[in-house]
């Protein structure tokens, strides 16, 4: 059989887009046997800026075709707005309020309706087409609950991070202040990208981005850094994408140590999607790893996820904390239109 074009994967990615404009994806426990289909933006927004990305090294077909496939997520991105009408975005739609969709416990339970966030409000803001004055006002509403603002304080993090005034992954009044490397790097790339103005907040993200590389705490300690994708190579994947975007001379010094520990994680990974996450990012920071051959490649997507919810991660107390990185506490989250993008983007950062 011969193997997949760039050409062949854009359309494969397009076949997978339903008529609503999501891409369909699952949430799993596998400990718990669990298993349900989920309607969330994440996936969709993720995966049509990673398509936007690859622009230029596509077919004059494919790019009609991507902008086909943008087009139809973004009729979909209003589902998922701020419930009052602001524009931040949550994970899940938002009127009426769908956690934990298509399920049967909990759903139910309104500690498990979460607020809006920066990840998911970037990758809609960089797949669309924002005002100058929605990306102002965007910037003074991170600002409104970046950690220390509002009597918001983090309690989850390093001991050295605390008075850091980062930017927090949540925009609720009520949830508890949580750093993110990769949801850091998303709102980060939105900021640059848009070339809004910097502050305080923006020096203190990218001090907590440099720190957690140049200690490695984030591959020894992956939860804690990014507690919502947890895995080294995803951190790495976000930073590499993130500094070789911009120039951003407050990251400069990760650069080695990134290269040095993705070609690590490459040989030490058993699974070939994963391999590509690390292989893309070594690619953009100007290596030349080994080839990966993609071949079947989709028989890797069912022990490969992108994100992660730990459902005690929302607590502040000790306890509880204590066993939010356990398998058994986390639901994982897999797309397939994502995974191929991830494979599309690969073949076209070596082509």
């Amino acid at each position: 059989m011969a193997a997949l074009s760039l050409d062949d994967i854009i359309q494969r990615i397009a076949d997978l887009q339903d008529d609503k404009g999501l891409f369909p994806s699952f949430r799993s426990n596998s400990t718990l046997l669990y298993r349900r289909p989920d309607t969330n933006v994440f996936f969709t927004a993720i995966t049509v800026f990673t398509l936007q990305l690859l622009h230029d090294k596509l077919t004059a077909n494919s790019q009609n075709l991507v902008s086909l496939i943008a087009g139809r997520a973004q009729k979909a991105y209003p589902l998922f707005q701020n419930k009052d009408g602001l524009n931040t975005y949550n994970f899940w739609p938002t009127r009426p309020s769908q956690h934990f969709s298509n399920g049967y416990i909990f759903r139910h339970f309104e500690h498990f309706r979460i607020p809006d966030d920066i990840d998911d409000t970037a990758m809609v803001y960089l797949t669309t087409h924002p005002s100058a004055a929605d990306c102002d006002w965007l910037k003074t509403k991170l600002s409104l609950h970046a950690n220390g603002n509002q009597r918001h304080q983090i309690r989850n993090t390093y001991p050295e991070y605390r008075a850091l005034r980062a930017y927090s992954t949540w925009f609720g009044k009520n949830m508890g202040v949580d750093f993110d490397a990769c949801a850091l790097s998303n709102i980060l790339y939105c900021i640059y990208h848009y070339d809004l103005p910097r502050n305080q907040h923006d020096i203190d993200s990218l001090t907590y981005l440099r720190s957690v590389v140049e200690t490695g705490q984030y591959v020894a300690e992956p939860f804690r850094c990014a507690p919502h994708y947890a895995r080294p190579s995803l951190i790495i994947y976000h930073l590499a994408r993130l500094i070789t975007a911009f120039d951003i001379p407050e990251l400069n010094s990760i650069r080695e140590r990134l290269i040095r520990d993705a070609y690590q994680l490459l040989a030490d990974s058993a699974n070939r999607l994963e391999k590509i996450v690390l292989a893309t990012s070594l690619l953009r920071l100007g290596e030349n790893p080994p080839a990966i051959s993609i071949d079947t490649i989709d028989a890797d997507f069912r022990t490969f996820h992108f994100f992660i919810a730990g459902l005690l991660t929302a607590y502040e107390q000790p306890w509880l904390r204590r066993h939010a990185d356990r398998p058994i506490t986390q639901m994982r989250w897999q797309c397939e239109a994502h995974n191929w993008a991830l494979v599309a983007e690969y073949v076209g950062y070596m082509t």
